[in-house]
């Protein structure tokens, strides 16, 4: 039963291009509001890119992710699920962040999704780039312990390091979780990976960590169902984040990101992966790298809220058979 207190603002009797743009139209419960200890999923935006190597402009994201949103309804038509209905959700609003520090934004963000974990609320955040998730998965991982993934992207992002050392980009942030501890290499897999290397090997400090990686050659040759079932596997029934860069999509569908790789899935696809993902212990997650300075059309934000409800259905589905 809907609480009307979270229930989306309809486009029948609101149009979907006017009113306060939140997330998919969800009334916006900041930390401290009456409702907040009442939410069980928490969207909110990470306005920030201090990671980015590439092209920039992912702190723009999420505004314009929020925009796009109001185009996402209640009901997923394929699945049936009304996380609306399941589950308490709502817009929290923004992390702060610092813009000219990078240290300091990461502690922001953190201390944010602190705040969030604290609460026994559900972190499903966009972004900003992908060193933003990071400091999320610390603070989830600082309840329960190491984290598996199911990580959709491009890229593995378990680089070392940038630019004479810097180790944190947003090509890192895998590996300093699993140095770290907070994510556990052997319950990862790592989905839709492609692209050229700088190196022969390059990306084979992930794989002697015994992550999972399927690129997308071997997606396409292994097909959906027996990647589901990998993924299924590999993470088990143990607490599991799940993180979508958007440039998993091929960039004919997702022109909007910071670094491009043709020969991507397509939109479709990417609906179909996260629907199957349907019964994963999800304790997060996110949808990141959408940069509105490069999507013009407005295609990439509009696939990025519509993921997001798809993840927000496998995320609300586990919240509810859980409290059952």
């Amino acid at each position: 039963m809907s609480d009307p207190r979270f229930t989306p603002i309809t486009g029948t009797e609101m149009p979907r291009y006017a009113g306060a743009a939140t997330l998919m139209r969800l009334p916006q419960v900041l930390p401290g509001a009456p409702d907040w200890e009442d939410v069980q999923i928490g969207l909110f935006g990470v306005p920030w890119d201090g990671g980015t190597t590439n092209r920039p402009g992912a702190r723009q994201g999420p505004r314009q992710v929020r925009d796009a949103s109001t185009m996402v309804r209640n009901v997923n038509r394929a699945s049936g699920i009304n996380p609306f209905a399941l589950c308490r959700c709502a817009d929290i609003g923004d992390t702060p962040v610092n813009p000219a520090d990078l240290a300091d934004s990461m502690a922001r963000i953190e201390r944010f999704a602190d705040t969030v974990c604290a609460s026994g609320i559900l972190p499903l955040f966009v972004g900003g780039d992908h060193l933003s998730t990071l400091p999320v998965m610390r603070a989830v991982s600082r309840r329960i312990g190491p984290l598996g993934m199911v990580h959709i992207d491009a890229h593995t992002d378990t680089w070392d390091s940038y630019f004479g050392g810097q180790k944190y980009t947003h090509g890192t942030p895998f590996r300093r979780a699993i140095e770290e501890g907070i994510l556990d290499p052997k319950r990862t897999v790592q989905i839709g990976i492609r692209g050229a290397l700088y190196a022969d090997g390059d990306d084979g400090w992930g794989r002697e960590q015994g992550i999972r990686v399927i690129d997308f050659d071997e997606y396409r040759a292994l097909g959906l169902e027996q990647v589901l079932r990998e993924a299924h596997a590999v993470v088990g029934s143990a607490p599991t984040y799940i993180s979508f860069d958007i440039d998993a999509l091929d960039p004919a569908y997702a022109p909007g990101t910071g670094t491009p790789e043709i020969g991507g899935m397509t939109t479709h696809e990417a609906q179909l992966l996260v629907r199957g993902l349907d019964g994963i212990n999800c304790v997060g997650a996110d949808v990141v790298e959408v940069s509105p300075p490069f999507d013009p059309g407005g295609n990439t934000a509009l696939a990025a809220a519509t993921l997001l409800f798809e993840i927000l259905c496998v995320a609300a589905s586990g919240v509810a058979k859980t409290e059952a």
